[in-house]
């Protein structure tokens, strides 16, 4: 449906929205680049997607919905699958007898309505919406997901019989197979999965409790309660999940320790189980791995100025050794995927030993540890150095043994990428000390350390605001103001003479929906070996000493990163405060 220019200037200009001699400048830019002059007032920031769309659906005479805060019945919302939903942003929001109407971002998108048109039988009558519609109208698929999950636990769970165990007595490996595949069972499981899948949930816990059986969901770091079911379900649940990652049904006295894949709306994710022992039965937690997760860079994951230069330095080297550390969980092997993916040129041997291998990567040779039959991360390391590598990637550093062969791979020629579990970056320092690594290995070998953590990151909804003169006290004590504020100056986020009052941080805005954050952004440290660093290292100097003199060298603290992300409104000091504790 094509719009004339003038058409579409003319309603700009009647709006008000614009200046006239931005309309002209824009309208010089769009005969240089031929293309749309709306085009290039949006990407000029002048005008929103919204408010373009809004003004193109008057002129074409299509009715613009706004469905924000609007309930659709999830008969009609359903319609549409939610694939194509999301895909396509498209959504079916009213029906007759004979027509569907669909709220779209792009009514010219045919290809779409044809599919549904074909799809539901009836006659398609096309809305323009915005983005914040078609947002709110994709979280009711998840809201009616879960109630759908609560009406299919209320059938199913009627159905599913408890095991009757007489005391003392024993279920069969026949018995527990059998109420594992039984249908209701099955449903759930499955559901359960889908659930946590569309949340974005990292860990699913079944929990067993006295009387109940407790699911929760690791969303964005934390921990929530997901639902409750009777306890009776609490054995078939556990059957199936055990027959799925092909455990031993009838051992429940040991912890096990399985995996699967499951494929849902398109995306692979492999499921990471195991299985423990409690005092109410035996829990289960399942890792989430979604194999489709890739493309990251550095810069999407939060690294920036000096840090970036640091590590893109480093990946330039042909020898050395490139660590992540931090807690489980807090994204390494995520940056050293990312690090590899900058490496894997078609002219470089990357080889890879791992536990579990977490992502698959085209050309890189992955190889999974296996202790239970004595292929641990020293004798998978010792192996790899015999099979021309040019890049090593060890899942994780625990011992004498691969820290002493990573050392010595790193001198002899092959880029070593592995993770450490420390608190900070110069805290790699003493750790490999302790492995029995020689400080002369250490300062020839080491190139950068990289500390991290995950905070949680602020929803679009966010706002902003100013400190108050108690709140940057207390800040104050924590961290050195006067050097946060040059870091602030150095990377453009204020003005070179703006104080502490212009700079705006991000405050969560919650919603019923959630508590105004979605998604998680890493905040890093990347430590450099230097000369003077090299010195202190032969000295025996702390790691307090080390910090502190890579502090003067430029080294930007996580904590430091963390207020950064918090004034560029990614998230707020008090969920930096909470995940940095010194």
């Amino acid at each position: 449906m094509y719009i004339e220019e003038s058409q579409l200037k003319s309603f700009i200009v009647d709006s008000g929205l614009v200046s006239k001699k931005d309309i002209s400048v824009a309208e010089t830019e769009a005969r240089s680049k031929k293309t749309g002059l709306g085009e290039i007032l949006v990407s000029q920031g002048k005008l929103s997607e919204d408010d373009l769309r809004k003004m193109q659906a008057y002129i074409l005479g299509i009715p613009f919905v706004d469905l924000r805060g609007q309930k659709i019945d999830f008969d009609v919302l359903s319609l549409i699958p939610e694939p194509i939903a999301r895909n396509h942003n498209i959504v079916a929001f009213k029906k007759t007898p004979d027509s569907l109407e669909v709220a779209m971002l792009d009514t010219d998108d045919l290809h779409a309505i044809d599919f549904i048109k074909k799809k539901v039988g009836l006659r398609i009558l096309p809305r323009l919406t915005d983005t914040d519609s078609i947002k709110s109208a994709l979280l009711q698929y998840q809201k009616s997901l879960k109630a759908e999950f609560g009406d299919l636990i209320k059938q199913e769970t009627a159905s599913i019989k408890a095991l009757s165990e007489e005391v003392g007595g024993k279920a069969s490996e026949g018995d527990l197979k059998k109420l594992a595949e039984d249908l209701p069972v099955v449903r759930i499981v499955d559901t359960l999965l889908k659930h946590a899948i569309l949340q974005g949930a990292s860990d699913i816990h079944v929990e067993p409790m006295e009387k109940e059986l407790l699911v929760r969901y690791r969303i964005d770091g934390l921990l929530h309660d997901a639902m409750v079911l009777p306890k009776q379900a609490e054995t078939s649940i556990t059957a199936r999940i055990k027959v799925l990652s092909n455990l031993k049904l009838d051992e429940k006295r040991l912890p096990q320790d399985g995996r699967f894949k499951v494929e849902m709306n398109g995306e692979k994710v492999s499921l990471r189980v195991s299985v423990m022992p409690t005092f109410y039965g035996e829990k289960t937690v399942m890792r989430l791995l979604r194999e489709s997760v890739s493309g990251f860079t550095l810069e999407h994951l939060g690294f920036h100025g000096e840090a970036l230069e640091r590590i893109h330095a480093a990946t330039k080297l042909a020898t050395g050794m490139i660590l992540a550390t931090g807690p489980t969980g807090s994204g390494k092997s995520t940056t050293l995927y990312t690090v590899l993916d900058i490496l894997n040129t078609p002219d470089v041997n990357i080889s890879t030993v791992e536990d579990p291998v977490e992502y698959q990567m085209p050309r890189v040779n992955q190889t999974q540890v296996r202790p239970d039959i004595g292929f641990t991360f020293a004798t998978g390391l010792r192996s790899l150095v015999r099979q021309d590598p040019d890049i090593i990637m060890v899942g994780e550093i625990r011992d004498n043994e691969t820290a002493s062969l990573a050392v010595n791979a790193a001198l002899t020629g092959h880029l070593v990428l592995s993770t450490l579990h420390t608190n900070s970056a110069a805290g790699a320092i003493p750790r490999l000390m302790d492995m029995k690594i020689e400080p002369f290995l250490l300062v020839s070998t080491l190139s950068v350390v990289i500390g991290q953590r995950l905070v949680r990151r602020l929803a679009d909804n966010k706002e902003r605001r100013a400190l108050s003169k108690a709140e940057l006290g207390a800040l104050s004590k924590v961290v050195n103001l006067d050097r946060m504020l040059e870091l602030l100056r150095a990377e453009k986020i204020i003005g070179p003479k703006d104080g502490w009052d212009n700079v705006m941080f991000g405050s969560p805005k919650a919603t019923p929906e959630n508590d105004g954050y979605k998604g998680r952004i890493g905040i890093h440290e990347v430590f450099k070996m230097t000369p003077t660093i090299r010195e202190l290292i032969m000295k025996g100097s702390t790691s307090a000493a080390i910090e502190e003199q890579a502090k003067k060298e430029g080294m930007v603290t996580m904590l430091e990163d963390g207020i950064f992300c918090a004034a560029q409104g990614l998230t707020t000091i008090e969920e930096v405060l909470r995940v940095v504790t010194e």
